[in-house]
């Protein structure tokens, strides 16, 4: 092949979007994601290990996985060295289920390299010819998850360290031997014998010996691979959440940010915009405090309830937490009231107000709260965690109270990373509910992009 050849073959894989490595090509179409992530800051993709006996349904199940994720994905099988001439010689000797049978030095660094965002050239395998093509190579561009396929990717740590999870797709022996008889003669041209012969000498014995023993490092194992819709449905939700994830999420597994919607993040433009009414500001802002406050109540401890229905059936469900109340940091606080009150019938609201000026607002000015509040779980209100000073103000002051740190649930529409991190290390078991976690504060400890002054916007004091 021409430089010039490679030169547009590499330019029209670069510019075309996702790709899909390893030696089949994938019956899914791939469309563009959208993302609302600054382009500027990547974001570290996250990993699937897929492994399980030859012909277990390997393929099918990421085939399945890429189809109902659509954005853009890439898939990776294992690297097979190419042969040497005197290996060559002796192909029907060459046992290609041994782990040194593939190249994982080249595996890790191609994974690595997608990890931080690189492009990587993967080789061709021919699989009749056992040899990597001379002239050929497949360009993989970096994306937001990469599966990683093959029958030993779990046999080394070094790859498995690499897993953000790891699959096994289990199938019976006799299943994958039929399945492996008819793709090796129909798709790679071998007889029935030939293949039944590699199958004993090499194939069972490496599975035996190396495929079996790695699957107690999965993390799920799938029966009956590609058949067991429940169990990638299961697996594909659990992707979509990590993706939707930020990564102080990650950091702090007690913070929570709602699932982000078209809707969810078009009130966010409403409210951020500085030239929207102040009538439209309160009526979008309601529509998400609510929103962050029924996910905060899902959060609360709940136990199982029995119901006789109209139709003299008996209903299994939950009954809600009794022992609640809601402590609102005046006076952005008080925004959020209406909102919980209608989520939560005849509800106990207390008051907390501290004194604000820059960083250092922690001087407390009054307070009002239940006085049973240690025995009840509080939802902490506040539309907008900036630096944290304030909030770990109030917070202290509950547990003072006898409110136990696990007991409160610390409810904002906007969060600085800076405020999660001062409250989730001085707190670490209470909860945080947020709607979005913005990029910084700046000099003046404003949370920006943010959206102002929340109190003076909401209740008409801008002017």
């Amino acid at each position: 092949m021409s430089e010039a050849s490679i030169s547009i073959e590499y330019a029209m894989e670069k510019a075309s979007g996702p790709h899909f490595s390893g030696f089949r090509t994938p019956t899914a179409t791939s469309v563009s994601s959208t993302t609302f992530s600054d382009a500027n800051v990547p974001r570290e993709p996250f990993v699937i290990g897929v492994s399980g006996g030859t012909a277990s349904g390997k393929t099918t199940v990421c085939d399945m996985i890429i189809q109902q994720l659509h954005d853009h994905r890439v898939v990776l099988d294992s690297f097979y060295r190419g042969l040497n001439s005197e290996e060559l010689k002796r192909v029907h000797e060459y046992n290609f289920d041994h782990p040194d049978a593939f190249d994982t030095e080249q595996l890790l660094e191609c994974i690595k390299k997608l990890k931080i965002g690189h492009s990587v050239q993967v080789p061709v395998y021919d699989f009749k010819l056992h040899r990597r093509s001379s002239d050929s190579f497949r360009q993989v561009n970096a994306s937001d998850v990469i599966i990683l396929e093959g029958i030993l990717v779990f046999h080394d740590q070094r790859v498995r360290n690499l897993m953000n999870m790891k699959i096994f797709v289990d199938a019976d022996a006799d299943v994958r031997l039929a399945r492996r008889i008819r793709r090796d003669t129909v798709e790679r041209g071998r007889d029935v014998n030939s293949v039944l012969e590699q199958y004993a000498k090499f194939v069972k014995p490496a599975f035996d010996d190396f495929v079996l023993p790695s699957k107690k490092y999965a993390d799920v194992i799938i029966p009956r691979g590609g058949d067991n819709h429940v169990a990638i449905d299961l697996i594909v939700q659990h992707i979509r959440t990590k993706l939707g994830q930020h990564d102080l999420c990650k950091i702090y597994p007690n913070v929570y940010v709602i699932q982000s919607t078209f809707q969810i993040r078009g009130m966010h433009t409403l409210i951020r915009d500085r030239d929207i009414s102040k009538h439209d500001f309160v009526f979008y802002s309601d529509r998400l405090i609510r929103l962050v406050v029924e996910h905060g109540l899902g959060h609360l401890p709940f136990t199982e309830k029995q119901v006789v229905t109209p139709t003299a059936t008996v209903y299994t469900g939950v009954d809600f937490c009794k022992k609640l109340c809601g402590v609102s940091i005046v006076r952005s606080g008080e925004s959020m009231e209406n909102a919980l009150r209608a989520c939560c019938k005849g509800i106990k609201i207390g008051k907390i107000l501290i004194h604000r000026e820059g960083d250092d607002g922690k001087q407390l000015i009054y307070e009002k709260l239940p006085t049973d509040i240690s025995e009840r779980h509080v939802l902490l209100l506040d539309p907008v965690l900036a630096t944290g000073n304030s909030a770990n103000q109030a917070i202290e002051l509950l547990i003072q109270k006898g409110v136990p740190q696990s007991h409160i649930i610390f409810l904002n529409l906007i969060s600085a990373p800076e405020g999660i991190h001062c409250v989730c290390k001085r707190y670490p078991s209470l909860k945080i509910v947020t709607s979005e976690i913005d990029v910084a504060l700046n000099e003046e400890f404003r949370v920006i992009p943010g959206m102002g002054e929340f109190g003076d916007r909401y209740f008409g004091t801008d002017d």
